[in-house]
């Protein structure tokens, strides 16, 4: 009985080797028979979270610019030190007295880096002054930024990634994640097409120089003065059909308050746009409205859509728990929640990585893929908040950034993972569940490749191969 007992220990044990071996043969022919991989690097691991063991790696150590897988790091730290309930708020309030209708004192608008502020939400703001029965402000309308300090951009970001929407400038006050949307359309040939841009305001100005069906205009540009930080709205050339673009717009603070000052004008409230200030709120101020977004949704955005705004502002509110000061908060407070994250958690010396902001977007990141690793396999351990990242992650041939990757086969709706990237770095970190049934958690990380299309192909590679492990 005893060798009967034994034989089947060692059967077992011999499957596992086998599959073990049998995954890496195929992994390793993958990676040398590569042929863009003899002008790049890859970094690659595989975990066996059902059995608790790593099934490969290939230069897992070193470290490689992880662009937007970075925004794991973010998200597992947020969930686990903020909180899965936690809310971003933006505050209405004001001092002063009411007396028939008129305000005397300030209006403040208290900024929580609230990424999906959106025009909606301005409405029920502004109808919000109306509910409290104010019809007249005779002192400021301030924007209080005091939350974080005035530094828009990340160390390490790109200049030139402007106005591009994936770039907004960074503010507590934020309105449709500081861009606007410009549609053209054509009108009658050889007039200027229709320009209309949401969200509607007076904040930014437009110079349309577009002609309605006439190539001989060139090809249609659609664009903003940022080289002179200007937000004049640009628009020329030949429109044949409807065309829109996404741009950011400059000092997304001011976009705020000017919008947020335009819409109570239409509402009939009387506001002075020359009283726009931006200062702490007293103490002794009254809130008289509240906006709050869950946490969720400003994750699931950030790894959906890996949307960097989203990201920045979870990285942001980890400052907060720093215990320093919850006003004029840098990158820098932010960077010590994480790093304490990292050794504490998990055990990894933040001495050996570098994470400078939250969404991947600096070039100044290093991490290595035994360190995302290390994020996806303490999410999955904490069935209290891993639910909601798991669902958060694009998942393949479905929707996010993997909508159109892996729409077939064992991948198809299999795998739930982060896709990153940047010009040169092409990223892949999730979950998979192999033909076996174990579910796996894995890192690819290309580095040094110029064609980003080469490197999802072969990361698709990997996760088919993760896929039909017996």
């Amino acid at each position: 009985m005893k060798r009967f007992v034994l034989g089947i220990l060692w059967c077992c044990v011999s499957a596992l080797m086998s599959a073990h071996t049998l995954l890496g043969g195929k992994l390793d022919t993958l990676i040398h028979s590569s042929s863009f991989l003899k002008t790049s690097e890859v970094g690659l691991v595989v975990y066996d979270l059902t059995d608790n063991r790593e099934l490969y790696s290939y230069q897992a150590d070193k470290l490689y610019r992880p662009a937007s897988i970075e925004k794991v790091i973010t998200a597992v730290t947020a969930l686990s030190t903020l909180g899965k309930d936690y809310q971003f708020q933006t505050r209405l309030a004001y001092d002063g007295e009411i007396r028939d209708g008129v305000l005397d004192g300030d209006l403040y608008v208290i900024g929580g880096f609230d990424p999906e502020f959106m025009e909606q939400d301005m409405k029920l703001l502004s109808e919000a002054v109306a509910d409290a029965g104010i019809t007249s402000l005779q002192g400021r309308l301030v924007g209080d930024v005091s939350m974080m300090d005035s530094i828009y951009w990340g160390t390490g970001w790109a200049w030139d990634d402007t106005p591009e929407p994936f770039q907004p400038y960074l503010s507590p006050l934020m309105l449709n994640r500081g861009c606007v949307s410009v549609t053209v359309t054509p009108t009658v040939k050889g007039d200027t097409g229709s320009v209309k841009i949401v969200p509607e305001s007076d904040f930014y100005q437009v110079e349309n120089r577009s002609v309605s069906y006439q190539p001989s205009a060139g090809q249609l540009s659609i664009n903003r003065n940022w080289l002179e930080n200007g937000n004049v709205i640009q628009v020329s050339g030949c429109v044949s059909a409807a065309r829109g673009r996404q741009i950011n717009m400059f000092d997304p603070k001011s976009f705020f308050m000017q919008t947020f000052c335009y819409q109570l004008q239409k509402q009939g409230i009387s506001v002075n746009r020359d009283s726009i200030g931006y200062s702490e709120t007293p103490e002794d101020a009254q809130v008289i409205y509240t906006c709050r977004r869950p946490l969720e949704l400003v994750m699931r955005r950030a790894l959906k859509e890996s949307d960097n705004l989203c990201a920045e502002a979870l990285f942001r509110h980890l400052g907060l728990k720093n215990g320093v000061s919850a006003s004029r908060l840098g990158f820098e407070e932010s960077q010590r929640v994480v790093n304490r994250f990292m050794s504490r958690a998990l055990g990894f010396s933040p001495a050996d990585y570098k994470i400078v902001d939250g969404s991947g977007v600096s070039l100044y990141n290093y991490v290595s893929p035994n360190l995302i690793l290390a994020y996806l396999n303490y999410a999955y351990r904490h069935p209290e908040f891993f639910e909601m990242f798991y669902e958060g992650l694009p998942v393949a041939g479905m929707d996010g950034t993997l909508r159109y990757r892996m729409g077939k086969g064992k991948t198809f709706r299999n795998v739930h993972a982060k896709t990153g990237t940047v010009t040169g770095v092409c990223s892949l970190a999730g979950y998979v569940t192999a033909g076996n049934g174990h579910k796996l958690s894995f890192v690819i990380i290309n580095q040094n490749v110029l064609k980003a299309r080469l490197a999802r192909k072969f990361q698709d590679e990997v996760c088919t191969l993760l896929s039909e492990l017996d």
